[in-house]
């Protein structure tokens, strides 16, 4: 079995985002382990329209290109961790149409998270794995939560240090964790798929 290829989904488009730091960190945390290729989609490349389809392409095809292309993109991954900003104690709205954009695509894979924000993005992430069931994907138990202390320390807005090895002594075992749950699910779903 080829190595599972996993995106890293940054759900903000925020111009003044936090997302690309986490999301090269966990990138090169995932790429480094040897047993997945994994790959930034950033949802800002998409340009996504807000979902006005005649139903999720579950039941009629996708009309819109930009729909499409989305579809064909995630549709080429195994598995995926999410990058999850928690507004107003949930995903961005951003998030959510791109997940509304697809169906089929998701199903039977799993995913991961890796959330920030005042609790971690923690709220986010539960609103995110009910979601998740919904589009009939797996995720994993553990998560990565930047909160608090360490969300203003690397926060470059706040005068952090853009740098997340400077708290990897909080989140480098929860990222772990949740890099070998991920590799597990993935490899079971698609062996599944199979």
């Amino acid at each position: 079995m080829s190595k599972p290829k996993i995106a890293v989904i940054i759900g903000s488009t925020r111009p003044t985002r936090f997302g690309e730091i986490p999301a090269k960190w966990i990138l090169d945390q995932a790429n480094a382990r040897g047993d997945m290729d994994a790959e930034i989609v950033d949802l800002r490349d998409f340009d996504l329209p807000l979902f006005d389809e005649a139903a999720s392409n579950l039941w009629a095809p996708s009309k819109n290109e930009k729909a499409v292309a989305w579809q064909k993109k995630i549709g080429e991954f195994d598995g995926y961790i999410f990058i999850v900003a928690e507004y107003n104690h949930s995903i961005t709205g951003a998030l959510k149409n791109a997940l509304d954009q697809a169906y089929v695509e998701w199903n039977q894979k799993a995913f991961g998270i890796v959330g920030y924000g005042g609790v971690g993005g923690a709220r986010a992430a539960e609103h995110l794995r009910g979601i998740g069931i919904e589009l009939q994907m797996a995720s994993t138990r553990s998560a990565v939560h930047i909160a608090g202390g360490d969300f203003m320390k690397v926060h470059p807005g706040f005068g952090g240090s853009g740098n997340l090895g400077d708290i990897e002594g909080s989140i480098g075992g929860s990222a772990k964790a949740m890099l070998d749950e991920l590799i597990w699910w993935t490899k079971a779903t698609k062996a599944a798929r199979g």
